[in-house]
C-alpha cells in the first residue's frame, strides 16, 4: 500500500469513527433525556418508554421505530470498533522502534485509554441491555414488565450502582477524547482558538452526559426515587 493510499484510508476509518461516534452521542444525549424522567414519578417515566414503543405508528407496526433506531445503532456499533481496530493494528505497525514509542508516549497513553475504555462501555452495554431491554433482570428477583420498578429495584443494589457510575465514568473520558479526536478527523481545530473550543466542548458534552446518567441511580441510592 502506497504512503498516499494509506493515508486517505486512515482518514477514511477516522472519519467512520467520527460519524459513527456522532450517531452514539445523539442516542446517548436522548437516552439521559428519558432517563431523568424518573424524577417525574413512576407514571412519567412508564409513559415515556410505552411511547417509544409506539412510536411511528400506525405507519410502522408496533416497535418499529424503536428496531430501526437499534439496527442503526448496531450499525453505527460495527463501523466504530471495526475503524478503532483497523487504526489500533495500524498504529501498533507504524511504532517499529522503541524511540517511537517513548516519543509517543502521551499519545499511547490516550490510546489505551480510549481502547480499554471501549472496551469497558461495550462489556457494560451488553450487561444493560440484559437488565433493562432483552433479558430484563430484576438483581432483587422482583417484576420485569414495570421498567420504572426494575429500574428501583436495579439501583437499589448498592453494587449495581457502583458498576453504573463506573462505566459512566468510562463513557465521560471517552466521549471527552473521542469528541476531540473527532474535531481534529473533521478539520475543526486548525487553530489554538478552535482548538480550545473543541476541547471544553468534548469536556462540557462529557461533563454533562456522565453527571446526567449518574443522576438517577444516586437518587434511587440514597432513597429520593422510590417505589
Amino acid at each position: 500500500m502506497t504512503g498516499a493510499r494509506a493515508a486517505r484510508t486512515t482518514i477514511a476509518l477516522k472519519l467512520g469513527m467520527a460519524v459513527s461516534g456522532f450517531i452514539f452521542l445523539g442516542f446517548v444525549l436522548a437516552h439521559m433525556y428519558g432517563n431523568l424522567k424518573a424524577f417525574a414519578g413512576q407514571e412519567a417515566f412508564n409513559e415515556y418508554a410505552h411511547h417509544l414503543r409506539e412510536l411511528g405508528e400506525p405507519m410502522l407496526p408496533h416497535e418499529g421505530a424503536l428496531w430501526i433506531i437499534r439496527l442503526g445503532l448496531i450499525l453505527s456499533l460495527v463501523v466504530h470498533v471495526a475503524c478503532a481496530v483497523a487504526l489500533w493494528r495500524r498504529a501498533a505497525r507504524a511504532r517499529t522502534t522503541r524511540y517511537v514509542v517513548k516519543k509517543n508516549t502521551g499519545v499511547t497513553r490516550a490510546s489505551l485509554m480510549m481502547r480499554w475504555g471501549g472496551v469497558t462501555i461495550f462489556v457494560f452495554l451488553v450487561w444493560h441491555l440484559l437488565n433493562f431491554t432483552i433479558g430484563k433482570v430484576n438483581p432483587q428477583g422482583g417484576a420485569t414488565d414495570d421498567p420504572y420498578l426494575l429500574m428501583v429495584d436495579t439501583f437499589e443494589v448498592w453494587w449495581m450502582t457502583v458498576i453504573y457510575l463506573v462505566a459512566m465514568l468510562a463513557l465521560g473520558a471517552h466521549l471527552h477524547h473521542g469528541i476531540w479526536s473527532a474535531a481534529q478527523t473533521l478539520g475543526w481545530t486548525g487553530t489554538a482558538a478552535k482548538r480550545q473550543r473543541a476541547k471544553t466542548f468534548g469536556f462540557v458534552v462529557a461533563l454533562i452526559v456522565s453527571v446526567g446518567f449518574s443522576l438517577v441511580p444516586l437518587a434511587v441510592l440514597a432513597g429520593i426515587i422510590t417505589k
